[in-house]
């Protein structure tokens, strides 16, 4: 299977459990990669044949701009089961992290990959 990678997305939005996470949005790091056939938009060279990559960031960094997750991998779940839905993958691999949220760290977060089958029944 192809791999559409998208690398180091900047988001802000609220996540986490203390009082300050919850009042004030915070940078979360989204790492994925989209697993896809791509051969047809290799033949047809056309970007309707393939997954638009800057489609999947702004619609990412927007659904994480609304979230208000507890928890990292909730947010992660949430995104996992996005991807797959909305952009008709077969699998994803995605991480998701919050730099600075934990004193003498670069960052802390959760790494999940999940297929359609997941999801859809």
């Amino acid at each position: 299977m192809d791999k559409i990678i998208i690398t180091d997305l900047k988001a802000s939005g609220i996540i986490g459990v203390k009082s300050l996470e919850r009042r004030q949005a915070q940078e979360i790091l989204v790492n994925l990669i989209l697993f896809t056939d791509t051969r047809k938009a290799a033949a047809s060279d056309s970007i309707d044949d393939t997954i638009n990559y800057s489609t999947v960031a702004k619609e990412l960094i927007e659904r994480i701009k609304r979230s208000d997750f507890y928890t990292v991998e909730a947010l992660a779940e949430d995104l996992a089961r996005f991807c797959i839905l909305e952009f008709n993958v077969e699998t994803v691999q995605l991480k998701v992290e919050k730099p600075q949220a934990v004193k003498k760290t670069r960052r802390v977060g959760v790494e999940i990959k999940r297929c359609k089958k997941d999801y859809i029944s």
